[in-house]
């Protein structure tokens, strides 16, 4: 059976465990695939990296409230008044 590996670098669990930031290293900013008998098992993910993820899955999120709200009713406020 093939997989789709989503990254350039992937390493064994082996590995990861031997040097756990080494590995994650080894992928310069990039996702590293820890491979489980040559079978992607999960993604080593930086922290930056996935920082950026969790954005993008936030303004998507928002996109869609937006799309959604679309056709509301407008209601008009004045900060002054508040």
């Amino acid at each position: 059976m093939t997989f789709k590996v989503l990254t350039t670098t992937a390493a064994s669990i082996t590995e990861l465990k031997r040097d756990p930031m080494g590995t994650l290293h080894a992928g310069e900013g990039a996702p590293v695939a820890i491979l489980n008998r040559n079978e992607p098992a999960f993604y080593c993910v930086p922290p930056a990296l996935y920082a950026r993820l969790m954005d993008m899955l936030e303004d998507e999120e928002l996109g869609r409230i937006i799309d959604e709200r679309a056709g509301e009713k407008i209601i008009e406020v004045n900060i002054d008044e508040l």
